[in-house]
């Protein structure tokens, strides 16, 4: 097949590209080292029956008006208004921190916004400017809850203490004034009906679009040529080969994904339970059984353990690899019609749905308005695979 676009990756940001330059008559080529589509979104039903992530739960939610009406238009969605609690001290309080998480680890009765908000007012170390992410979580809710649910969470998650890590890290998390138990607020919380997977075969069923699975870019990089654009979302550092982490290599965080059955209904009360202690090696556990009302005679449930190696999944936000990661960023500006795409090769953790709408601004950054009509989201003709 003739290829204008070569595109390194089948995740969110590689599949919507190529549904981009497909839908303007590109011939778009995909390598995906992985034996599957989605990326880390990709999902299956596993043998008791249940739809699981084998990369972690993702749930979809955004403000962006253009990036909700792009997904819906490759499936059906329902609403899903995520929620996690933790165990702390014993006890299963919401995340993040609302006036019923403080009135059980306290053992207290706020009952009104005003009152959360003299709590923490009295309770917080206020800093102006915080500096790492200890300073930013001392700044919200003080050094109690700093101890008892962020503490040891972050040196499991990261493998390094708040202190270590860009304050941004932390400064993600919110604290609510009020019962809102919701783990986001965004204006449209969904879940995909029949998984992410599906999603992600009908933006790839452009017949303009030829997927190869199973297939490293390191291996053949040297037997194709002739395109127009290349588009990268792998490690920077890898695409380099390296050249700038001899001695100090740019950090990922990996996470190992330890599945269990259990003879019973459901194991846990919630999808998500967080366990911010040190009793435990694993940082949470997922019942997917709760996802889409889902009906089995057994349930599954998946404790995710942080690691160093394996699949890179989360870049370290500090000072020192944010350093090696501009000298990457450098080399990669000076490229011509080569583009680096997503988490990895940004270095940058990226939502859902900023991963989309960076994909969908970048196309149109580079080729304007769309000048064919677009495929309806149900038009397909199965994708191409190798």
């Amino acid at each position: 097949m003739k290829t204008d676009i070569l595109i390194i990756g089948a995740g969110i940001s590689g599949a919507v590209l190529a549904e981009r330059y497909a839908s303007i008559g590109k011939k778009v080529l995909i390598l995906e080292k992985r034996n599957h589509i989605g990326g880390n979104c990709f999902d299956f039903v596993d043998d008791n029956g249940i739809l699981v992530s084998k990369y972690g739960a993702h749930l979809f939610h955004t403000q962006e008006e253009d990036v909700w009406k792009y997904v819906n238009r490759f499936g059906d969605w329902y609403d899903w208004e995520h929620k996690v609690i933790a165990k702390v001290d014993g006890q299963l309080v919401p995340i993040p921190v609302n006036i019923t998480t403080v009135n059980k680890i306290f053992d207290l009765d706020l009952s009104t916004q005003q009152e959360m908000k003299d709590w923490l007012e009295k309770n917080r170390s206020a800093i102006e400017d915080p500096q790492n992410g200890k300073e930013a979580v001392l700044d919200k809710v003080g050094p109690v809850l700093y101890e008892k649910m962020f503490r040891h969470y972050t040196k499991k998650q990261w493998d390094k203490f708040p202190e270590e890590l860009d304050a941004s890290v932390l400064n993600r998390i919110p604290v609510r004034t009020n019962f809102d138990d919701r783990y986001f607020s965004d204006k449209y919380q969904a879940l995909p009906k029949g998984g992410y997977t599906k999603i992600f075969e009908n933006i790839l069923s452009h017949p303009n679009i030829h997927v190869e699975l199973n297939t490293d870019y390191f291996d053949v990089k040297d037997k194709i040529n002739g395109y127009e654009k290349l588009f990268y979302t792998g490690p920077i550092d890898r695409f380099f080969e390296f050249k700038y982490s001899l001695e100090e290599k740019l950090e990922y965080r990996s996470i190992n994904f330890v599945s269990e059955t259990v003879d019973k209904d459901f194991y846990q009360e919630n999808s998500v339970v967080n366990y911010p202690g040190m009793e435990v090696d694993f940082t949470r556990i997922i019942e997917y059984k709760h996802f889409g009302d889902q009906k089995a005679d057994k349930t599954t449930i998946v404790k995710e353990y942080t690691v160093d190696t394996g699949e890179p999944y989360y870049p370290v936000p500090n000072e020192k690899n944010r350093a090696i990661y501009n000298k990457y960023k450098e080399e990669a500006e000076a490229l011509v019609d080569i583009y680096f795409v997503g988490r990895l090769a940004n270095y940058k953790y990226f939502n859902m749905d900023q991963a989309f709408k960076n994909a969908l601004d970048l196309f149109k950054s580079l080729e304007g308005k769309p000048k064919r009509k677009r495929i309806t989201r149900y038009e397909k003709t199965g994708i191409q695979k190798v």
